[in-house]
């Protein structure tokens, strides 16, 4: 059940990457990431009396605290983006990210099996693979590797953080999270003086990324709770293979030898882990 939950949860970040990539076609970065959010905290409210759960400090706090972490690692990973090097800023953010909470679980006692190991040195392998991209390497290196790095540490945060929530929680600490991530952004949208409003041809894609986001969440909240954090990272960071996947499929971009082997790598370790 972890490694089906966790593949879903990496297929729905992948998917959700897609749809907000192309809102942002469209609509600011900044924007499209506060009606998204916007959108995954209702559906969590739509959700959440279906589900249950104990409402605590405890899982408000966690997920508050993995709200803004995840918002960190958003915001850096952006502006590594706009002013560094995309070739650095985005497999160093993804290696990270993925690497955190795997010396986190090792932390906490966990020891998979010397099979899941390899899936898992597979999958590491695989997110660079598939993150990297060609670009000329001129200037803003240290710039791009330290907002990759920074953000890394923001979305492996999140993914700990959010673990820690509890079991009898249900869905509120992601509520929790929204609750915090939100109010954060729309603040350093008005003092940045972006415009809060979606433009027509951005918003499907804008509320559809969001929804999808948040249950990517919610597969990863339940696979942890159901199994090894260091499982469950290993099978979510390959999250940028469905849209590596996406691209090909509607924007008929080719695939370079590089991300080829990176889907097979991902593949590879999927298998390991899932038999390991």
């Amino acid at each position: 059940m972890t490694v089906l939950l966790s593949i879903l949860s990496a297929l729905a970040y992948g998917c959700g990457d897609f749809t907000g990539g192309l809102a942002t076609r469209r609509a600011p970065v900044l924007t499209v990431v506060i009606w998204s959010q916007v959108m995954g905290a209702l559906l969590i409210i739509a959700v959440q009396p279906l589900i249950g759960g104990e409402v605590s400090l405890h899982s408000w706090l966690w997920g508050a605290a993995a709200g803004l972490s995840g918002t960190a690692g958003i915001g850096f990973l952006y502006y590594g983006l706009a002013r560094g090097l995309a070739a650095v800023v985005s497999p160093v953010s993804a290696l990270i990210g993925a690497i955190l909470p795997v010396l986190f679980g090792l932390l906490l006692g966990e020891r998979p099996s010397p099979l899941a190991w390899i899936g898992g040195a597979f999958a590491l392998a695989a997110v660079i693979l598939l993150t990297v991209e060609r670009t000329e390497l001129k200037t803003h290196v240290w710039a791009s590797l330290r907002a990759g790095l920074i953000s890394g540490l923001g979305f492996g945060g999140f993914f700990i953080l959010i673990s820690r929530s509890g079991n009898n929680s249900g869905l509120l600490p992601l509520l929790g999270a929204r609750l915090s991530s939100i109010p954060v952004m729309m603040l350093i949208a008005l003092m940045s003086r972006r415009p809060l409003a979606l433009p027509q041809g951005s918003r499907l894609w804008a509320l559809g990324s969001g929804i999808i986001d948040m249950s990517a969440n919610i597969f990863y909240l339940l696979a942890v709770r159901s199994g090894m954090i260091i499982i469950t990272a290993a099978i979510t960071a390959l999250y940028p293979a469905p849209t590596v996947l996406l691209q090909m499929l509607v924007f008929h971009e080719r695939l370079g030898a590089v991300r080829i082997i990176g889907l097979l790598l991902a593949l590879a370790g999927i298998v390991c882990i899932s038999v390991g």
